[in-house]
Parts: C-alpha cells; structure tokens; sequence
C-alpha cells in the first residue's frame, strides 16, 4: 500500500513539472507569433498609409512640430569654477627679521597708500649699537686726521734731510691703518643704519587694509599660524584664475575665448580671453591653472565664486539640432524627419553620429542631415518608421 502511494506521488510530480514546461514553450511560441503579428500590422498601416488618399485616414495621422535644418557656427565650452583674485594684493612682513611691535597706524578697512607707515617695532637696542658706533667714528676721523698731519710733516723733514726713513714708513702705515678701519666703521654704520630703518614697516603696494591683526607688545613675523597679520588689497587690476583638469590640457591655451560669469552679483563678460594657462601639473589634483584678467568693479571681492566658460572647440558651418531630439536603439542614435510620399507626410528613421554638446544642442558630424531636411522636433515620441504625421499650425 505505501509503495503504491510513492509510486502515485512520483508520477503526480513529473505531470506537474511536464506541464509547466508545456506552458513556458507555449508562452515563448506565442511570444514569438506576436512580434511578427506587430511587424507584419507596421508593414501593412505603411503599405496602407501609401495607397490610402481618403480624407477620413488624414484624420488619425500624428500631429508633429517641425523645423527646417539650417547650418550654423558651433561652440563648445568646458564650464569650471574658479575664483576672483587680487594681481596687487600684499602680505606685509618685516623685511629684516622679526620684532616686538610699539605702535600700530593702521586698522582694519582703512585706505592704504603705497609707502605708508603701518607699524613701528621696537628700535632701542638698535639705536644704542647706532650711538656707539657713530661715537666711535668720530674718534677714529679725529686720530685720522692727527696721522695724516704728523705723515705730512714726517715726509717735510724727511726731504729736508731731517728724520729717519723708518719714521716716515710708519706715518704712512698708521694713517693706512686708520682709514681703513674708519671705512669698516661706516660700513658698519651703515648696515645699523639699515636695520633702525627695518623697523619702521611700510606698505609696498596702495589699496585697502583688509586683515590687521597685530597689536603692541605683540611679535610681528608677517605671519601668525596660516594667516597674514596684515594683509592689504588692491582691486584695481583683478583676475579670475581655475583649475583646469588635466584631459583638457591640449585645448586650454593661451588665447583661448572664454566667458567669466559672477552670479551673486549679476556680472557677466562675453569677450575676455585666457591670459596664461599654466605649463606644468600639480601632482596632487592632476590640474593647472588658468587665468583671465576681468575689469575692476566695487562689487568684485577676492576669493568671490567666478562661473569660467573656456572655449575649446569651434566649428564655422554644421549642423547641430536639440539633443532631446536624438533617440538611440540598437543600430544606433537617430532623428525622426519628415518626408513626403505620393499625398502623405511620413516620419523616416535617421540615424547619425552625433559631436559636441551645448547646453540643449547637439553637433552631428557625419553629414547624414543637410540643410532643408525637415526634423521633428515636437511629437517624436512613440513615432514608428513610416507613421503618417501632420504638421501642427503655428
């Protein structure tokens, strides 16, 4: 009895199994009959579309927007992001070293001309080295001019035949001596003379004191961490520089047409060119640097976000078409165009190889569309080769 119920199962299992794969074969089979009933429909409604002049079939063609191709000059940007920077702005440090700061003359947002007093450090020290010296540069040119009247007197004598020549040879040594350690002396004076002048600290360029964090008693270095204790800014001669990445190195060059856009403060220059495109790549980001100089404004601050559009690419004559219009399947990308056959516009499949891209345009390159072909431009969705189209009125 229990070998009758195995046996029953097993056979219930394999009818099952048997069935579903009857199923799938039948569900492919039926698969296949209505792809070739869909094509064999499409071949027909064109044959039909063709012969068919009735009014009444005008009725059901597809309504289409269509625009007349024409050849244009085509342009390609590669949009970066960059920054405004200042040509004249000064980091202000001391030119001889660090000092304790006594006076501070300037603040924050103040005008700035070139060669003004900003601080005052410490000179003390200085000026006593300075005192001494010149103390004892004028004992040496008093002991100078003593040893040069007793060499003058010495060489009378001796030519009067008074004197011994070894006194004479003396005098002159001494008075060799003597004005050489008198020049040394105001070398050295001159060099302390120097360093009292180093602390006064003056600005090297004109413009706006922008950052002054220093006050007295504090060290100034010209630096405090990563910051400037006193920075000065002059936006008269402006640049906005960006980092180019380093695929586009044989386009960016010098020269090249580029459009500099500052979007928070609604400027905009169309007709600037780079000025220097650096020639070497920073390991580090695999970029260079590009610059352009743009006019001066109040409004432009350093630092401030800059849209940079460079011109890469240019073509004087093509065509080029709204990319929304490109379709792709598996023979490639293609257009929809209006043709005419007997009394009935149609939509024809054309396929191109399509370029460069500008904001909604696309460059087609291989001359598969001429001048006056018409493209569809508006209603090219769902349309199949050789569907009946209308034009819709404008």
């Amino acid at each position: 009895m229990i070998g009758s119920v195995i046996v029953s199962c097993g056979d219930s299992k394999k009818d099952n199994e048997g069935n579903l794969n009857d199923k799938k074969a039948r569900l492919e089979d039926l698969k296949k009959h209505q792809a070739s009933l869909t094509d064999s429909i499409r071949k027909l409604e064109n044959e039909i579309a063709l012969l068919d002049t009735s009014a009444e079939k005008s009725k059901n063609a597809k309504l289409v927007a269509l625009t007349p191709l024409t050849t244009q000059s085509f342009v390609h940007y590669i949009d970066l992001q960059g920054k405004v920077e200042a040509e004249n702005s000064s980091f202000v440090s001391p030119r001889l070293g660090p000092g304790l700061v006594k006076a501070v003359y300037v603040k924050e947002g103040d005008a700035v001309r070139k060669g003004q007093l900003l601080l005052k450090l410490d000179d003390a020290v200085i000026r006593q080295q300075l005192a001494a010296q010149r103390s004892g540069l004028s004992t040496m040119e008093v002991q100078l001019a003593t040893a040069r009247d007793l060499s003058n007197r010495r060489e009378t004598l001796w030519k009067q035949g008074i004197g011994a020549e070894m006194q004479v040879i003396e005098a002159r040594t001494n008075v060799k001596a003597l004005e050489t350690q008198l020049a040394t002396a105001k070398q050295s004076i001159g060099i302390i003379q120097e360093q009292l002048n180093a602390t006064n600290i003056y600005a090297d360029v004109a413009g706006v004191a922008e950052i002054v964090n220093i006050r007295p008693g504090e060290t100034f270095t010209g630096m405090a961490g990563t910051m400037p204790q006193i920075s000065i800014v002059n936006k008269s001669s402006l640049k906005a520089t960006v980092q180019v990445p380093e695929n586009y190195a044989g386009k960016v060059r010098t020269g090249a047409p580029v459009v500099v856009v500052i979007p928070d403060i609604n400027k905009r220059w169309d007709d600037l060119k780079i000025s220097r495109a650096g020639q070497s790549i920073d390991p580090s980001t695999r970029t260079f640097t590009a610059e352009t100089k743009i006019p001066s404004d109040p409004l432009i601050r350093p630092n401030q976000i800059v849209q940079i559009r460079i011109q890469d690419y240019q073509v004087p004559n093509t065509i080029a078409i709204p990319v929304n219009t490109v379709q792709s399947d598996d023979k490639g990308k293609y257009v929809f165009l209006a043709a005419n056959e007997g009394d009935r516009m149609v939509a024809r499949k054309k396929y191109v190889q399509v370029g460069e891209m500008n904001g909604a345009l696309i460059e087609i390159k291989d001359g598969a569309l001429k001048t006056g072909d018409r493209l569809i431009t508006d209603g090219y969705q769902n349309l199949y080769e050789g569907q009946v189209i209308t034009e819709a009125v404008k």
